[in-house]
């Protein structure tokens, strides 16, 4: 039998048509698939994300004319995205990686919560 796969929480963000195109959705869905079932991305496909956070990463989703950055964590009892976002620059903008280095602290509060009650 194999493991069972992790759940998606999305915390922010969402994929939908438009403005990703159905292939990009398709992508990203196939691509979030293999990390549900404990599989780890390769770069190009995902990169980690140190300067957010432990096992961080950044999907890197090619859709037409746009690039798309999701940006999700893995945990012992899920796979949370903590952001979507649309691609501009060469840099992760600072408000994104500020943005989700509090929900990933919100994250790990609630799973400290649930574990010590």
């Amino acid at each position: 039998m194999g493991e069972i796969e992790k759940p998606v929480i999305w915390t922010h963000g969402e994929v939908k048509s438009p403005p990703f195109s159905l292939a990009a959705r398709k992508e990203v869905g196939a691509l979030l698939r293999r990390v549900q079932q404990g599989r780890l991305l390769p770069f190009p496909l995902s990169r980690p994300m140190p300067s957010i956070g432990p096992d961080c990463h950044e999907l890197r989703i090619t859709d037409e004319d746009r690039a798309w950055r999701i940006i999700y964590t893995i945990r012992p009892e899920a796979v949370y995205v903590i952001d979507v976002f649309r691609k501009t620059t060469r840099r992760t903008p600072n408000r994104v990686i500020d943005n989700c280095r509090q929900r990933l602290r919100r994250i790990q509060q609630a799973e400290w919560r649930a574990k010590h009650g």
